[in-house]
């Protein structure tokens, strides 16, 4: 349970930095963010709103509890995630400006693995406690 549990905060700790580093810089509408945005076709109006979504996103990641909540976030996170490597794929930047993203998306499923794994063995470890209590 204690290996999990270091995997699962060490991973997510790096995950949240990582969309937080990401989300940051697009709430303050960086002139690099909109360069980029500008390559691939989009609107800079959509710019504060990714950022702040990823930003929710991390934080919602990290605090204990609410569990649903937790599975949106992820879920928005690899979406935008995985979206950002088609966009960048596809407005014709070379492979190594874009397959690095990969490892994010890695380290998010990484993340969401070790989150159930700490809940499945979290639960089992209860249902031990309990049974011996009676």
């Amino acid at each position: 349970m204690k290996k999990t549990k270091i995997i699962y905060w060490i991973l997510t700790g790096l995950f949240a930095f990582v969309m937080a580093g990401s989300g940051i810089p697009n709430i303050m509408v960086n002139p690099m963010s909109v360069q980029g945005f500008h390559e691939m076709g989009y609107p800079t109006y959509i710019i504060p709103f990714l950022g702040w979504a990823k930003l929710l996103g991390a934080i919602a990641i990290l605090v204990p509890g609410f569990p649903r909540l937790k599975e949106w976030a992820y879920a928005g996170l690899i979406f935008d995630l995985l979206g950002a490597t088609y966009s960048v794929a596809n407005s014709g930047k070379a492979i190594g400006q874009w397959a690095p993203i990969f490892i994010f998306v890695a380290l998010g499923f990484g993340s969401y693995y070790f989150y159930h794994k700490k809940l499945k063995e979290t639960a089992e470890l209860t249902e031990e406690l309990q049974m011996k209590v009676v």
